[in-house]
């Protein structure tokens, strides 16, 4: 593209489409959905923002990320000066890109959408944090002689663990699994949030100078006085997440064939369970699936199903398709793989069928595209 001197925005343009790979074939494996916009397509949608006197994007995004900035700096080609101005208010773009809510948070904000298609600020954000090398050192202030634990690396874990140590702060992140990350890994499959993304983030969180301990489950390893008494923490911000499922309270959800998504998801993402026998821990492959549920959890969990060989992978919500609290974008993937959706369904009891208690042989993967 010519280089640009002056801002200028393009009404007249639709919203760029999302990069997607082919449904058909991607719904055989767990390559990303979404390979992302490249630059002449990020360039082109950032010349759709309206550089509003108010962003109202800005008061959307939940850490105020100087949004209309980062946007023009993509338009003028400076892309390194664009993640420099993201990472001011968020170390995690190429997250936060990827698996935020944007559509209720910053582009339901964006003026743009009253009237049409909303800036694809989620998009642009992913962009540039696909581009780590571009960004400038971060501003380090001196040490302060303060130690904080961080207890848990998910989401919240590494972000305060990251904005600690640029404070001053000596920062020890301690993690019960082998690896971090938490829901990042665990519980977002490979296809919506590569594993590789999410270690980038980890290992720039260490080149700052975090600490991570894994296989470390405190509480049992350690209590919170012996962290703030002997090991000579001065806090501790506990991070543990959200790892426990949330129960139906219906009859029969104990039953072997019934799966909570935080387990299921967990064999498939962080143990390989989609590898088995290669990799040493099983999981059910159902011929005719259905996940119970409306939101991401549940589109992660009938999509990887849809993976495993899953014949039929259904999506039974309580409400209205127009209620899912999915994003809809998550919706719109499901849909186009072959996943079906039945709305206004509950369930009353869960019954055994005779073979309640067999484990039947793995499908047959799909048929190369």
């Amino acid at each position: 593209m010519p280089e640009v001197t002056k801002y200028k925005a393009n009404m007249t343009i639709p919203r760029t489409p999302d990069n997607e790979e082919p449904a058909a074939e991607r719904a055989c494996d767990f390559r990303p959905v979404d390979k992302g916009y490249t630059a002449e397509m990020a360039q082109l949608e950032a010349s759709r923002c309206l550089r509003c006197k108010k962003p109202l994007c800005v008061e959307g995004c939940p850490v105020n990320i100087k949004i209309p900035d980062f946007i023009t700096a993509i338009y003028e080609g400076d892309f390194g000066r664009g993640l420099d101005i993201i990472r001011e208010d968020s170390m995690l773009p190429a997250i936060c890109g990827r698996v935020c809510p944007q559509e209720s948070q910053c582009e339901g904000k964006c003026v743009r959408g009253r009237k049409g298609e909303p800036v694809a600020i989620g998009q642009l954000e992913r962009f540039l944090g696909d581009q780590p090398e571009l960004a400038s050192t971060p501003e380090m202030k001196p040490k302060n002689g303060k130690k904080v634990a961080v207890i848990g690396s998910g989401p919240s874990g590494i972000t305060c663990a990251g904005e600690l140590a640029r404070n001053g702060f000596d920062v020890t992140v301690f993690e019960a699994f082998f690896t971090g990350g938490g829901v990042l890994v665990y519980g977002i499959p490979e296809f919506r949030l590569p594993k590789a993304v999410v270690k980038r983030e980890i290992d720039g969180l260490e080149a700052l100078g975090v600490k991570f301990e894994f296989n470390s489950v405190m509480g049992r390893l350690e209590t919170a006085e012996e962290l703030l008494g002997e090991e000579g923490f001065d806090a501790i911000y506990v991070a543990t997440g959200a790892g426990l499922p949330k129960f139906l309270n219906v009859p029969g959800e104990n039953l072997p064939n019934v799966f909570f998504a935080n387990e299921y998801l967990t064999r498939v993402n962080l143990m390989k369970a989609n590898e088995f026998p290669v990799f040493d821990t099983p999981t059910k492959h159902g011929k005719n699936v259905v996940v119970f549920g409306g939101g991401n959890v549940a589109m992660d969990a009938v999509r990887t199903a849809k993976r495993l060989g899953a014949e039929r992978a259904i999506i039974a919500y309580r409400r209205t398709e127009a209620e899912m609290p999915a994003r809809k974008a998550e919706l719109h993937h499901a849909k186009a793989e072959g996943v079906e959706v039945m709305p206004l369904v509950a369930p009353l009891e869960f019954v055994a069928g005779d073979d309640g208690q067999r484990r039947p042989a793995r499908p047959a993967p799909c048929p190369a595209p």
